[in-house]
């Protein structure tokens, strides 16, 4: 299968990694077989020359949306959103569709959306710096609501007065152009799974997210700088497999995710799971990412970490090519 791999500034906030992983994700799709074209795009134009030049059979794209900020995902409120493309002109691609992927993005949309299908997430809301705060519980977290990958998260987070929060929410407004998304503090154990495949298909693998002791601050979160360098390990779920596997598919379920997401949640004061994030584009650098990090420690093979890797991007396409027939 000819497959069009797209990537930009944007990639690696956005989306799986830098362009060395999206070669990496090409390399591993081109072991089973398939012909993979990267395209860098970063503007609407060229995402169209892209579509019009180029003969594939499906598409892959690391981009939400077509941003020349590398930095960080952001609300794109007028801009390209890459999946309402694509569906306007029916090209097949890999991963959910335009409303799930803007419903994932935004983390109080997710929130609302599952809270009515009765799956757990923290009390929550979103609060510009002109909202007085009411009914806020602390400890609160206090993280931008339209990011991913700890983005905005530091000891800073975890307010427990008045003047705290204000604070925090003033900086990530001016810092992230966004409102702040205001949860109650989960004190416990975090959790990820990653859910592969669409109905009877589907596959929820779930795993423990591990730092070392010392390196968390006042709280244990993943701070920003303990994301994308390593330093945080996926390791057995252990006694809450169940319940993590649950509790993502029952997410997965009711955001109507496709072929691929990385589900994330954590324990809260009264022991009970709550789901954080769903990751529409989970990062998928090889070894590192907790994508395959999860795919390694359900479905090892004699060969290695990167024949692992290799599985989990052949089973990520054939997913996406049996929903289109392909």
């Amino acid at each position: 299968m000819r497959i069009l791999v797209l990537t930009g500034p944007g990639g690696e906030a956005q989306g799986w990694g830098n362009m060395e992983v999206t070669r990496s994700v090409a390399a591993a799709a081109e072991a089973s077989g398939h012909r993979v074209r990267i395209d860098w795009v970063e503007t609407e134009g060229q995402l169209l020359r892209s579509l019009a030049g180029a003969r594939f059979d499906m598409l892959w794209s690391a981009l939400y949306h077509l941003s020349p900020n590398p930095e960080f995902i952001g609300r794109n409120q007028d801009g390209v959103w890459v999946a309402d493309l694509l569906d306007s002109r029916q090209i097949p691609y890999i991963g959910s569709n335009s409303r799930s992927m803007r419903e994932m993005i935004d983390k109080s949309l997710t929130h609302a959306i599952l809270a009515r299908a009765g799956v757990p997430v923290p009390a929550n809301r979103l609060m510009r710096s002109t909202d007085h705060p009411t009914g806020i519980r602390y400890p609160a977290f206090v993280k931008p609501s339209c990011e991913s990958r700890s983005v905005g998260i530091s000891e800073d987070s975890v307010v427990e007065t008045e003047e705290a929060l204000r604070r925090q929410v003033a900086w990530i407004e001016g810092q992230y152009d966004q409102p702040a998304l205001v949860e109650d503090f989960l004190p416990g154990p975090e959790y990820t799974a990653l859910v592969l495949g669409n109905g009877d298909d589907r596959e929820c693998l779930p795993g423990r997210v591990e730092v070392q002791e010392e390196l968390y601050g006042r709280y244990r979160i993943l701070r920003g700088d303990l994301r994308g360098v390593g330093l945080t390990k996926v390791k057995s779920a252990g006694a809450a497999a169940g319940a993590v596997q649950e509790l993502a598919a029952r997410a997965a379920e009711a955001m109507s995710c496709l072929d691929h997401v990385r589900i994330d949640c954590k324990t809260g004061a009264d022991g009970e799971l709550r789901i954080l994030e769903v990751n529409g584009i989970p990062g998928l650098k090889p070894r590192s990412s907790w994508a395959p990090q999860l795919y390694t420690l359900h479905h090892p093979c004699p060969e290695g970490e990167l024949e692992d890797y290799r599985g989990l991007i052949a089973r990520i396409i054939a997913s996406a090519a049996r929903r289109w027939g392909r």
